[in-house]
C-alpha cells in the first residue's frame, strides 16, 4: 500500500524522494498504463500550484490522451502543435513560463498559464509527453526541469 511522504528538506532533497517514490511504484510492473496513472498521482500529490497533469501517448502518428489527474482535456493532438506536439516532435523539454506567449499553444484549461512538457523517449523511439500545466506564471523552473527529465527517465525504463 502506498503512503504518501510528507516532504521536508531543500528542494533537490524532496525531489529525490519522490524519484524514489517512483521507483518503488512501478518496480516490477510491466503495464504502462498503470504506470502512467500511478505517475501522474504522484506528482499530483507532490507538486504544488498545478492544475493538470499527465501523458500523452504517442500511437505512431498523434499523441492520444493517456492517464491524467485534472479536469478532462484535449484528446488528440498532433505532432509539432502547441507546446505537447512541440515537444514530442522536437523530443525536447518545453518549459514555458507564459503559454500565453507560445505560438500556437491549446488551452486545453482556460486556467493554465504555465506549462512544462518533457518527451518520453524508449529505446529511441518516441513513446509520448509528460505534461503539468499551472494556473501561475513562470510556475516551472530549470530545477523542475532536472527533476522531471530524471522522473520520465526512471519512468520510461519501466514502460
Amino acid at each position: 500500500m502506498f503512503h504518501a511522504m510528507t516532504y521536508e528538506g531543500t528542494r533537490s532533497e524532496q525531489y529525490q524522494a519522490v524519484l524514489d517514490q517512483l521507483k518503488g511504484l512501478i518496480y516490477e510492473e510491466p503495464d504502462a498504463v498503470a504506470n502512467m496513472a500511478n505517475a501522474s498521482a504522484l506528482l499530483n500529490v507532490f507538486l504544488k500550484d498545478i492544475n493538470w497533469v499527465g501523458f500523452y501517448v504517442y500511437d505512431g502518428t498523434e499523441l492520444v490522451l493517456g492517464p491524467f489527474q485534472g479536469l478532462p482535456a484535449c484528446i488528440r493532438i498532433a505532432l509539432g502543435r502547441g507546446v505537447c506536439g512541440t515537444a514530442a516532435s522536437e523530443r525536447k523539454t518545453q518549459l514555458v513560463r507564459n503559454v500565453h506567449d507560445f505560438p500556437g499553444h491549446i488551452a486545453c484549461d482556460a486556467a493554465t498559464n504555465s506549462e512544462i512538457v518533457v518527451p518520453i523517449v524508449k529505446n529511441g523511439e518516441l513513446f509520448g509527453v509528460l505534461d503539468i500545466d499551472s494556473p501561475l506564471l513562470n510556475r516551472f523552473d530549470e530545477e523542475d526541469q532536472v527533476f522531471l527529465e530524471k522522473f520520465v527517465s526512471i519512468l520510461a525504463a519501466q514502460l
